[in-house]
This record gives structure tokens, sequence and C-alpha cells, in this order.
């Protein structure tokens, strides 16, 4: 696989601050197995690519390099896609408004 696996996989696991181990626990991989993953030694299995992105919150295109923006992925963001689906154009509305704070905010803070 390209170094832009290597490189995604290692960014995303570092941008949530997280160690090789604690992504293997979130995945279910050894810490070994990640490590070898992020140096670019050997190359997921398409489960484990699956588990990776999954535990990532990213799609498997970013970790590939198919895609530029990580994109959403989980179960968090699949309850909240249901919620949505649910909500009255005012709730939209109100919503985006809240989005639109939650954003500013976290421009504010450096996030």
């Amino acid at each position: 696989m390209p170094s832009t696996f290597s490189d995604r996989l290692r960014s995303a696991r570092e941008l949530r601050k997280w160690s090789q181990q604690d992504l293997a626990q979130r995945t279910g991989l050894q810490a070994t197995a990640i490590s070898h993953f992020e140096t670019g030694n050997r190359s997921p299995s398409f489960e484990n690519l699956r588990k990776l992105a999954e535990a990532l919150n990213v799609t498997t295109d970013y970790l590939l390099g198919r895609d530029e923006k990580p994109g959403l992925v989980g179960e968090e963001v699949t309850q909240l896609f249901r919620k949505v689906e649910k909500m009255t154009a005012a709730d939209l509305t109100a919503m985006d408004m809240m989005a639109q704070a939650l954003l500013a905010k976290n421009k504010k803070e450096g996030k």
C-alpha cells in the first residue's frame, strides 16, 4: 500500500492523541500490527482496514488516499443522521444555527 495509507493512519491516530496500543485496543488488533501498517511494512486486510477506519471515524477511501477529506463514519454519525431524517424544517434550521455556533466556537478555540 502506498505511503499515503501509512501517513494518514498515523496522522488520524495522532490527531486523537492515541497511542498505537490505544488504536489496537479499539480495533481488536495487535499494537505490532498497527506499527507495521504505519511503517508500511505490511498492508491490512480489507476487514482490518474497515476496523481501522471505523475506530478512527474516517472512511476507508480517506485512509487509502482516494478521498482528500476524512469523511464521517461510525455509530454516532449513523444515529445522528437517523435523528435528522425525522426533523421538521424548523428543527433543521435550528440545528444548522447550532452547528454554525459550534464551528465558530471551535475556530475561536483553535480546534
